[in-house]
C-alpha cells in the first residue's frame, strides 16, 4: 500500500473531523487541503464521503447516552418524543429541497467565487448576530417549539450553498431564533444525524460504482482519523460556546474566503 496515500488519507480525515462541526465550512477545507496534496480524482469523492459518515458516528457515539434514552422513551408521551418530533421537523426543509436541488447546486454553485462569497458574507453576518443583544428565550432543545424548530431548519437549508457552513447556519440560526448559544450547538450535532446520513447514503449511492476492495485501507485510516477528530471538536466546542462568542469563526470565516480567491485566480488549488 501506498503509504503516501495513507498520509493523505490521515489528513483529510483529521481536517474533516475538525471542520465538520465548526462553522467554518468542511466542504471548502476539504477541498483546498484535496487540491493541495493532489488527491482529487474520483475515488477521493467515495473517501470524502466516508470520512463524512466517521464524523456523525462521532457524534452519535458522543451522545450515546442521550440517543439510547431518547429511543427508549418514544413509546411514551413526554419530552423524549417532542425532542425527536422538533428533529424531524428541523429536518425536513433540508430533505425536501436536496432531493429538488442536489444536482442543479454541485452544477452551477459549486466553484470556488460562489464558496468564497459565503464564507465572506457568513462571517459578516456572524459578526452582526453577535453584536445584536439578545436574551435566550430557550436554554435546552427541549424547550422548543415545532416552529422553532422548522426555522432552524430553514437556516440549515442555507448549507446547501457550498461555504455556508451547516454547523454555521444552524447554530447561528437557532441563536437568532431564541436559542442560548449551548441549546443551539447540541441541537446542530443532533440535526446533523439525520441530515449527513441521509447526504451520505445519497452520494454513497450514487457513486457505488467507485468502491473498489483496493481502497479499504485508505478509507480506514481516514474513517478512523475523522472519527476521532471529530470527537474531540464535539467535546471541545461544547465547553467553547459556553464562555465565548462565535467572533473569532467570523473573522476566520473572512480570512478563508479571501484565500479561496487568491488559490483560485493563481491556481493554486484545482477547485474543479
Amino acid at each position: 500500500m501506498d503509504m503516501i496515500l495513507l498520509l493523505k488519507a490521515l489528513l483529510l480525515g483529521v481536517v474533516e473531523g475538525l471542520t465538520e462541526f465548526l462553522p467554518i465550512s468542511s466542504t471548502g477545507h476539504l477541498i483546498i487541503v484535496g487540491s493541495l496534496l493532489d488527491y482529487t480524482d474520483e475515488h477521493s469523492k467515495v473517501f470524502k464521503i466516508v470520512i463524512q459518515f466517521a464524523a456523525i458516528l462521532a457524534v452519535c457515539w458522543f451522545y450515546r447516552q442521550r440517543l439510547v434514552q431518547v429511543v427508549s422513551g418514544l413509546g411514551h408521551a413526554g419530552a423524549e418524543r417532542q425532542f425527536v418530533g422538533n428533529i424531524l421537523i428541523a429536518f425536513a426543509p433540508a430533505l425536501v429541497l436536496g432531493v429538488l436541488f442536489h444536482h442543479t447546486i454541485k452544477t452551477y454553485l459549486f466553484n470556488p467565487f460562489t464558496v468564497a462569497a459565503a464564507l465572506i458574507g457568513g462571517g459578516l453576518l456572524i459578526l452582526y448576530i453577535e453584536r445584536q443583544p439578545r436574551q435566550p428565550r430557550f436554554n435546552t432543545i427541549t424547550d422548543i417549539g415545532w416552529r422553532e424548530a422548522l426555522k432552524v431548519g430553514l437556516a440549515q437549508t442555507l448549507a446547501m450553498v457550498p461555504g455556508v457552513s451547516r454547523a454555521g447556519a444552524t447554530i447561528m440560526g437557532g441563536v437568532v431564533f431564541g436559542l442560548s448559544r449551548s441549546a443551539a450547538t447540541e441541537l446542530s450535532f443532533f440535526l446533523a444525524i439525520p441530515t449527513m446520513l441521509a447526504a451520505t447514503v445519497y452520494d454513497l449511492y450514487h457513486a457505488r460504482n467507485l468502491l473498489t476492495v483496493a481502497d479499504l485501507p485508505v478509507f480506514i485510516v481516514g474513517f478512523i482519523a475523522a472519527f476521532i477528530a471529530a470527537s474531540l471538536t464535539v467535546k471541545i466546542l461544547l465547553r467553547y460556546v459556553a464562555t465565548h462568542s462565535f467572533t473569532v469563526f467570523a473573522w476566520y470565516r473572512i480570512g478563508f474566503g479571501v484565500f479561496v480567491l487568491v488559490t483560485a485566480y493563481t491556481g493554486l488549488v484545482n477547485w474543479n
